[in-house]
């Protein structure tokens, strides 16, 4: 376990509290502790789970967490509120509360801010410092440590800078290890900051932390700007979750020390995982992990302009701020209608595609991935589309599974106002020519359970792929009901997923030339040769 009084830096995640309170995110105590495993995984020296005492999940997350997780790097943070006016920190239930967690470290919640004092505490702002006074000592007395949230600190330094900075003072002065200075309405700007953090600094001696909101776009740069003024404590949340627009990111603050800095704030080895550990939690809060985050995002070192690639062929760093590797992330080339060259045999040698400098051949798919691109295609999210076609050129014909003789999709509107969604395909394979029917929920679901009653028996590899993902577009420059529809179909095995596009002039037969791509390259991935 990482040595609590090792206070060289923190890197303290609230995602289990401060990040929970995202719109769409509603953890249950099972995910909180899934996330924690996550987040002691990567490293982080503190995960602050909740408010105990508050509501019974957080309650009993604590209780869980002590006999189900056993910490290997992380100590755990409970969260609560000074006492309150007039009530003696002992007789606190609240604070109570927190000691009854039996987490070794707790955060208090601080008002430092003279109105929120007076306008939403009802107090004294001599009250209010004897409230921060009387609940830490009393923590430290029985034995924790404690951390001070300064809650809306920089509108109140604003507003009355000595006021505030004497909530700080009072805090350092009645044992907190850490004073933070909450951006809690994240209006402030990395120069305010900086300029605020080292102000306070240099008044108080006390040790400073910053916790960012994202309001201006900023959080990420002004938790690095309180870290240059002087702050060692940052706290963040996994993905940048967190109320209105979100927290200071984890991920970019964290390499970003790493990287830039060059300050080793996680365990040998673990930025490595970073790219694993946000995607993990992201599939645990049911929310899509975006493709543009920075370090971790799949577009993060994703090239499409050929210059870029003809640049990157020669030195990837030209293009590239760091190797992509040292946070578990890998370069992508993606390839479109603005591909040169250098973009398609990089992208072949990404697919296991050598293409050998052959310059015929290479601007031959240049030309092709053009045309096709143009006609409504897009391969730059189609990977397994573009290797099926690819190597339809380096082989010099299309070798497929089956031939496809007609299919058809029926839907039929019943009086009872239901629908009946059926389909048939007729085929060859092997050899054999099969005509197989099926239903299904629409008519691309009735289509792709007939294709697989006519395939599954003699390629039983069919049944382990499954329709992940299905989007349509409607094209740009076409109106109505008989424009381009572009639809992209995802689909998955045992080890991994591919995506696979079709384009028409209706949604069914688009919807079909994806599936027949999808399994076509399904049926390679799973070592099945080709039959013509």
């Amino acid at each position: 376990m990482t040595d609590a009084t090792d206070d060289s830096f923190h890197v303290f995640d609230t995602t289990l509290r401060d990040g929970a309170q995202r719109e769409g995110i509603n953890l249950t105590v099972a995910d909180k502790l899934t996330i924690a495993r996550h987040l002691d995984d990567f490293g982080v020296g503190f995960i602050e789970g909740g408010w105990p005492g508050a509501n019974p999940r957080d309650t009993e997350f604590f209780q869980r967490a002590r006999l189900e997780i056993d910490f290997k790097h992380a100590q755990l943070v409970a969260f609560g509120a000074t006492r309150k006016a007039g009530v003696r920190a002992e007789d606190d239930p609240q604070v109570a509360a927190l000691l009854a967690s039996e987490a070794p470290v707790i955060t208090l919640v601080a008002k430092s801010h003279d109105r929120h004092v007076e306008l939403a505490l009802r107090t004294t702002l001599e009250e209010n410092l004897a409230m921060v006074r009387d609940t830490v000592s009393y923590l430290r007395a029985k034995g924790r440590r404690v951390f001070v949230d300064c809650e809306h600190f920089f509108d109140g330094y604003r507003a009355n800078p000595r006021y505030a900075t004497q909530v700080v003072r009072t805090a350092h002065e009645a044992g907190a290890d850490v004073a933070v200075l909450c951006d809690t309405n994240g209006g402030m700007l990395p120069r305010q900051v900086e300029s605020v953090v080292r102000t306070v600094l240099t008044d108080t001696g006390a040790r400073l932390g910053i916790h960012a909101q994202d309001d201006t776009g900023c959080a990420v740069a002004n938790t690095l700007a309180a870290v240059d003024a002087g702050a060692t404590h940052v706290q963040c949340t996994a993905n940048g979750y967190g109320e209105r627009v979100g927290n200071s990111n984890l991920f970019p603050v964290v390499a970003a020390l790493e990287l830039k800095y060059g300050r080793s704030v996680l365990p040998e080895g673990s930025l490595a995982e970073m790219t694993r550990i946000s995607h993990a939690i992201a599939e645990v809060v049911n929310l899509t992990p975006s493709t543009h985050q920075p370090y971790v995002g799949v577009s993060a070192f994703a090239h499409k302009a050929g210059l870029h690639a003809s640049a990157i062929k020669v030195d990837p760093d030209l293009y590239q701020h760091i190797d992509p590797e040292r946070v578990g992330n890998t370069m992508r080339m993606l390839v479109s209608d603005m591909a040169g060259r250098a973009s398609i045999e990089l992208k072949g040698k990404e697919l296991g595609i050598d293409l050998g400098g052959d310059r015929e051949l290479i601007g031959r798919v240049v030309e092709r991935v053009k045309e096709r691109e143009l006609a409504g295609y897009t391969y730059e999210a189609a990977d397994a589309s573009f290797e099926l076609l690819l190597r339809q050129e380096t082989e010099g014909r299309a070798r497929r599974y089956y031939r496809v003789e007609s299919w058809r999709a029926i839907v039929e509107d019943r009086p009872d106002g239901t629908h009946a969604n059926e389909a048939t395909v007729k085929l060859w394979a092997k050899g054999e020519r099969i005509v197989a029917t099926a239903e299904g929920n629409g008519p691309v679901n009735a289509l792709d359970r007939a294709l697989r009653v006519a395939l599954e028996r003699i390629y039983p590899q069919l049944a382990a792929l499954k329709l992940t993902d299905y989007k349509v577009r409607i094209l740009e420059g076409s109106l109505g009901t008989g424009s381009i529809t572009r639809v992209l179909v995802s689909t998955s095995d045992e080890s991994g997923e591919w995506s696979t596009v079709g384009v028409a002039e209706n949604v069914i037969a688009a919807s079909w030339q994806a599936l027949d791509d999808a399994y076509a390259y399904g049926l390679r991935r799973a070592g099945v040769e080709p039959q013509e």
